[in-house]
């Protein structure tokens, strides 16, 4: 059987870090990586899972909203990865969103974003790591990303300033940060769409973070074999 086909999305240029790692992770369960780009042509019969990566803020045009805060958007990124989100989600694949990802993947259905999470910290720094120097809160209830972590807590890192406010359609919230901020979400209706806050890629030195893309690339797999 051939390698199952994961796409990676992510912006035209730059962010090559992020994407080698993403890469490497996959490579190591057995997947073939295909690297996606605003410029390429999106054909969701060409790959078996997704991978939606972190990167700039998300553009509140999408979930109708006015600009609170004035970063780099990027229409043709956003673009790019709410088709390939909906052609994913219309095919059953598996998906994993990343950061923006995860909040894309909430935007897609409906949600919306905290534009600037300084209000919403109190217990935790406002201080941008790779390291895993945060918490992460599993939810009580059985969950696709308590199976993978078989934890209650687990150590992540933050890179980023916006974070899930209204919870989009048939998502779950399956884990908070110690300020109670959203940090990972599931639909429980899907065999496998998870979104993640922090960057999974920059802890695969770390068994239970790999395991998030090895249960992503077995996903993919089985669903290959079923088709």
């Amino acid at each position: 059987m051939a390698k199952p086909v994961i796409a990676i999305t992510g912006p035209q240029r730059g962010a090559f870090g992020p994407r080698f790692l993403v890469a490497l992770a996959l490579r190591w369960y057995g997947a073939k990586p295909l690297q996606v780009r605003p410029s390429d042509k999106v054909d969701a019969k060409a790959f078996d899972g997704v991978v939606i990566t972190g990167g700039h803020d998300i553009d509140p045009v999408l979930y109708a909203a006015k600009a609170e805060v004035h970063p780099k958007y990027d229409p043709a990124r956003d673009e790019l990865e709410m088709a390939v989100i909906k052609k994913a989600e219309a095919q059953t694949l598996p998906l994993l969103g990343i950061c923006r990802g995860a909040q894309l993947l909430n935007v897609s259905r409906g949600g919306s974003l905290y534009q600037q999470l300084t209000e919403q910290r109190r217990h935790t720094s406002q201080r941008w790591t790779v390291l895993p120097l945060k918490t992460l809160c599993l939810a009580q209830q059985a969950s696709r990303l308590k199976g993978i972590f078989q934890c209650d807590k687990a150590r992540i890192n933050s890179l980023h300033n916006q974070a899930i406010n209204k919870l989009g359609d048939n998502l779950q919230i399956v884990g908070r940060d110690l300020d109670n901020i959203v940090q990972a979400v599931e639909d429980p209706n899907r065999d496998f769409v998870l979104g993640v806050q922090w960057h999974p890629e920059f802890l695969i030195f770390m068994r239970r973070q790999r395991h998030l893309f090895k249960a992503l690339v077995e996903q993919a797999r089985k669903r290959q074999r079923e088709s």
